[in-house]
């Protein structure tokens, strides 16, 4: 397998040794899931730990299917705005995506159990709840554009140092083909007759005017899990669920850097224009398997406290990164040169332990939160015969640490159909340097007449990162990207 050079790092993996895999990257990517949920969850902060009897508990606390009292389905569609501020080089770009997605849809089964004539109906096991969603529970979609004019640096002295300093063929090659960098004496003045002191050396002149430089970056994707779930009722005091999950992963990248400015081909020639275009592509497929195991416990009527553990998720990863370098220069025409890199490798994402407390204030609503631990340093890259993850797996355990999430909302009832909710929520960084938490507002309404109900909830996100354009070291050109997202959610409800 060979090394992949990969620009537009995260800032804090871009700082490493020689090693510009990003599998570390991906493994992180892939670890940061949050539980898929109907609308009147995401309107309370996605905390549902310890709420029971809503379809969220299908995917998130199974012991939460003990409430259900009726049969019920529904479906959760999304629409997604997407929008990001970067800044390079004292330049500031902005860009946008808007989509549509199914984020979540659900179905239980309530099954009271049978009881001997004249037994207590409000002790013992009184209920086994079966139910199965589906919930999407990452996004990648993003557009992000960064640039500006650098008069510090070229991202060729980039290809000069990996042709230096390693043996990897494809992209260096490239470079000194398409005129990029060059070979000199190390010793230009002369003094020194060794033939072998020489090094490779950016071609590009930019002392005058800089080199002008713009790095676009697309993606697309999700994550999404499939869950079977049941959950009991013990005495209306104790339920207790468990549930299998499968999932998917479906990630596409695409990076183009273009660099344009002069570039010296001979030290008797006049400077010539010049435009470069390094790209990356990126497909990566996934499938993957876990479980879930809850409890709510209910000390008095009014309180609710729950549990619940995921186990780590176990990955079979396909994924297939292609990078392709472009140059023209004037008077002498375009060259093109690229590779594909296949791999089939296996994941494990953290383990994740949260506990929760609802409050509920007899008819007129609730306050709820959650708090979630996940240590993402735990993460692990299997490898194999085509690929060594040793150096991956270092790099999780050195830059990512554990992070706490911490989820809080309400819901207010405002008359015998109408409910009113809010929410935070607040993702921890996941970065023992660089990265950001991502905080989000939410809140909605609801409406319930008969067997019928509709919620709709609006959600606010914020966050931002670090990117290294190239690697130079302390030299290395960074973009601070900030991000947000605008989610509206429509929830649908029938219960039977």
């Amino acid at each position: 397998m060979k090394i992949r050079y990969i620009l537009s790092l995260v800032a804090i993996v871009a700082a490493t040794t020689d090693s510009f895999a990003q599998y570390s990257q991906d493994a992180l990517r892939f670890s940061t899931t949050q539980t898929g949920s109907t609308s009147r969850i995401k309107a309370i902060g996605n905390a549902n730990v310890a709420i029971g009897g809503d379809l969220t508990s299908i995917s998130g606390n199974p012991a939460g299917l003990g409430f259900f009292t009726k049969s019920e389905f529904s479906i959760t569609p999304e629409y997604d705005m997407f929008k990001s501020k970067a800044t390079y080089l004292g330049n500031t770009m902005t860009d946008k995506k808007n989509t549509g997605n199914l984020s979540h849809a659900g179905v239980v089964f309530y099954n009271r159990l049978s009881r001997p004539k004249g037994a207590d109906l409000t002790k013992g096991w009184l209920s086994v709840n079966y139910g199965f969603s589906f919930s999407r529970t990452n996004d990648f979609y993003e557009n992000s554009t960064y640039g500006g004019t650098n008069p510090n640096s070229t991202i060729t002295d980039y290809y000069a140092d990996i042709a230096n300093f390693t043996n990897q063929l494809g992209l260096p090659d490239w470079a000194i083909s398409q005129k990029l960098i060059d070979v000199y004496k190390i010793d230009p003045d002369g003094s020194d007759t060794d033939p072998n002191n020489l090094e490779y050396r950016s071609n590009v002149d930019f002392a005058e005017r800089g080199v002008v430089q713009t790095n676009v970056i697309t993606r697309t994707g999700g994550q999404s899990e499939f869950n079977l779930a049941i959950g009991g009722n013990y005495s209306n005091k104790l339920y207790i669920g468990g549930s299998l999950g499968m999932t998917s992963i479906r990630y596409n990248s695409t990076i183009a850097f273009t660099e344009e400015g002069d570039i010296s081909l001979a030290d008797n020639e006049p400077s010539r224009q010049f435009a470069s275009v390094f790209t990356q592509n990126q497909v990566t497929r996934g499938t993957g398997v876990n479980a879930k195991l809850g409890i709510i416990y209910k000390p008095v009527e009014a309180v609710r406290l729950g549990f619940n553990f995921t186990t780590p998720t176990w990955y079979t990863m396909e994924d297939s990164y292609s990078e392709g370098l472009t140059t023209n220069i004037s008077g002498r025409g375009q060259s093109r040169n690229g590779e594909v890199y296949p791999l089939q490798y296996n994941l494990r994402t953290p383990l994740k332990v949260a506990g929760g407390l609802a409050v509920f204030i007899k008819q007129f609503g609730f306050i709820t939160g959650d708090v979630e631990y996940v240590d993402y340093s735990s993460a692990n890259l299997s490898s194999n015969i085509d690929y060594d993850a040793s150096e991956d797996n270092t790099n999780i355990k050195t830059l990512y640490k554990g992070a706490v999430n911490a989820r809080v909302g309400a819901e207010a009832r405002l008359s015998s159909i109408a409910y009113l909710r809010g929410g935070y929520n607040i993702m921890g960084n996941p970065m023992k340097e660089f990265g950001s938490s991502i905080k989000t507002a939410s809140g909605g309404v609801g409406f319930r007449t008969g067997n019928y109900s509709i919620d709709a909830t609006y959600t606010h996100s914020t966050g931002s990162r670090t990117d290294f354009a190239y690697d130079l070291g302390n030299m290395s050109p960074s973009a601070v990207l900030k991000r947000s997202n605008d989610n509206v959610y429509l929830t649908v409800a029938y219960r039977f």
